[in-house]
């Protein structure tokens, strides 16, 4: 009965252990750089950002729950956030995804936009997600997009 005991401790303990947890899972062409940029310095100051390749880290708080053509990965709670968009369907985010520790890899992009075009996009995403919009609440401009062009990512399982 000790025994039994001991190995019942032993076997509920595994899933804590640091070396057996769940594996990752890779999207696209995965995660090659091995430094991170930090997502609120890419926001601090987005052109000297646009054009170049990063890699950045965070808990995924959003996916499109459509297509899964773009998550949003936010660096510590209330922190920075940054979306990653791909292309339909060449890479799908898994909506279940929201919570789980994320690293994503790609070109930052700042795409300027009319209000019009601005105000569109932002009733396409409340549309996604089944929500009511209201254009007036959008303020003046300028208005552009600040996202991560993704070629990959490893989202924790």
């Amino acid at each position: 009965m000790k025994k039994l005991c001991v190995v019942l401790t032993l076997l509920a303990a595994l899933p804590l252990s640091p070396g057996l947890q769940a594996a990752e899972k890779s999207f696209g062409q995965g995660v090659a750089l091995t430094e991170t940029t930090s997502a609120a310095k890419i926001l601090a100051d987005p052109d000297a950002y646009v054009g170049k390749r990063v890699r950045i880290e965070g808990r995924v708080v959003d996916v499109c729950p459509m297509k899964g053509c773009w998550m949003e990965l936010e660096e510590k709670a209330g922190g920075a956030r940054l979306r990653i968009k791909v292309d339909d369907g060449v890479i799908v985010f898994p909506v279940d995804s929201k919570g789980k520790a994320a690293v994503a890899e790609g070109t930052v992009e700042a795409i300027p936009m009319s209000r019009e075009n601005y105000v569109a996009w932002l009733a396409h995403l409340a549309e996604e997600k089944g929500q009511r919009f209201d254009p007036a609440t959008v303020g003046k401009g300028p208005f552009r997009i600040v996202q991560i062009r993704g070629v990959g990512a490893r989202i924790g399982e």
